[in-house]
């Protein structure tokens, strides 16, 4: 292999690695669930369809992710120091530059689908912008709800990819409005274990905001939607219980562990609770948990 052909490998694997070390922490968070969920709600599963829906899925989380950590590289020196900015592989300059040029690829690989697609696309865009560029992001409320927003878009373009369909129908539709208000509720859940960088940052979460009523309502929320959940999807008593537990667990377990390791691995329970959140609307399509 010639020299040049070395350096151009070498080069291609560090920046392979640099988009991923932008998007890897946020698999467990946005592709395995959304992904989980598309699945479950489409009502058409081909391998070709899935392969284009992981991908497009990637690269619109590959855009958030660069939009939002070149505006977090401080707080990402406390929280996240690994991440490319902060580590020194990408400057900010460059990464605000590849954050618009990937929004123009995802626009264009948007339109190999449909025109649907394409203006899921256009939303999710313009979610980034008032998330990242309008700072709505350092609003506790506001930041929410782009965050939610942003999810719910990135589910609807991954099931009209996988589905193959210009829209959806009454089953999905009925699955998204139960996953929005489910993040909108609690998707703060992830707050917790980054106080120390939000509050250095001068980001007002709710668990800064309101520490102990903040794990109050974890304590509370999360069973009652739990039980809310496997009413409206009919699950059976046996299903039901195990996921009112879970969620109960997670809940019990924000309110009485309080440092920062623990509120990590909580969240990662509360990301196996969410995907089982997006498994129960497949009762709506097939009686799998009526038992």
């Amino acid at each position: 292999m010639s020299s040049f052909a070395a350096t151009t490998l070498r080069s291609a694997l560090r920046h392979c690695e640099t988009a991923w070390l932008f998007t890897g922490s946020d698999f467990k968070t946005l592709i395995f669930p959304v992904m989980v969920f598309a699945t479950v709600v489409s009502p058409r599963h081909e391998p070709l369809a899935l392969a284009c829906t992981v991908c497009w899925l990637w690269f619109h989380l590959f855009q958030f992710n660069v939009s939002n950590q070149s505006y977090s590289a401080d707080e990402d020196i406390v929280n996240k120091p690994w991440r490319p900015l902060p580590s020194g592989r990408i400057s900010v300059e460059d990464s605000r530059a590849l954050r618009w040029a990937l929004l123009v690829f995802c626009l264009g690989l948007s339109s190999l689908f449909s025109l649907n697609v394409v203006i899921t696309s256009g939303v999710f865009a313009v979610l980034i912008i008032l998330h990242d560029d309008l700072r709505l992001g350092h609003h506790p409320i506001f930041r929410n709800l782009c965050n939610v927003a942003a999810y719910v878009t990135a589910g609807v373009g991954c099931s009209l990819i996988l589905s193959g369909e210009s829209s959806l129908d009454g089953t999905s539709i009925k699955a998204f409005s139960c996953s929005a208000l489910v993040i909108v509720l609690t998707i703060h859940a992830q707050d917790f274990a980054d106080v120390n960088g939000d509050r250095k940052s001068g980001r007002r979460t709710l668990p800064i905001v309101a520490p102990e009523g903040s794990r109050i309502y974890m304590l509370c929320v999360l069973p009652l939607l739990s039980f809310t959940l496997t009413s409206l999807w009919g699950l059976g008593p046996l299903c039901s219980i195990f996921f009112v537990s879970i969620g109960s667990w997670v809940g019990l377990r924000y309110f009485l562990f309080r440092d920062e390791i623990r509120d990590q691995s909580s969240y990662r329970l509360y990301n196996i609770w969410l995907m089982g959140v997006h498994l129960l609307p497949a009762n709506g399509r097939f009686p799998v948990l009526a038992w």
